[in-house]
């Protein structure tokens, strides 16, 4: 009898402990178990060369959301954006991604406009700027191509 109480005691002990780490795993890597608050905006660009889904999205320099999914639409990279619901996008919103350092990770910078009209979630940010290929920029110095 003793034992089985003591059993039951450290099973009870054990299936908290799993569930707290469960909690942080999902917290600390940021994951959605179910949408969140987040509403979908797009974005077209001509390259999103180093930029991964997970990744940073920021309005000057705070973290509003991240890079749901990268897909190829047309022939062009087509960028999913999980953004904060208390986050409002304009439709002259400008998406631009930059780098982190000089061979840091890639992230999405916004300017969120207010000029527009406000987006609506499905809606496309128009404005966007590739990131900076830093091979492209050595070879145009190299070989003295620069303007």
């Amino acid at each position: 009898m003793e034992y089985s109480r003591l059993e039951l005691t450290v099973g009870g002990f054990v299936l908290v402990g799993i569930l707290c780490l469960g909690y942080l795993a999902i917290k600390l890597g940021k994951l959605e178990v179910v949408g969140g608050n987040y509403y979908e905006i797009y974005a077209d660009f001509t390259s999103t060369s180093g930029l991964k889904p997970g990744a940073p999205v920021e309005i000057a320099g705070v973290e509003v959301g991240r890079v749901k999914r990268i897909q190829l639409k047309d022939y062009q990279a087509s960028v999913t954006l999980a953004i904060r619901q208390d986050v409002q996008l304009y439709s002259d919103a400008i998406a631009s991604i930059k780098t982190r350092g000089i061979i840091g990770e890639k992230f999405m910078e916004i300017s969120p406009g207010g000029a527009g009209d406000p987006l609506k979630p499905g809606d496309t940010i128009v404005d966007t700027e590739p990131g900076i290929d830093l091979e492209d920029v050595i070879s145009q110095f190299i070989h003295g191509n620069v303007d």
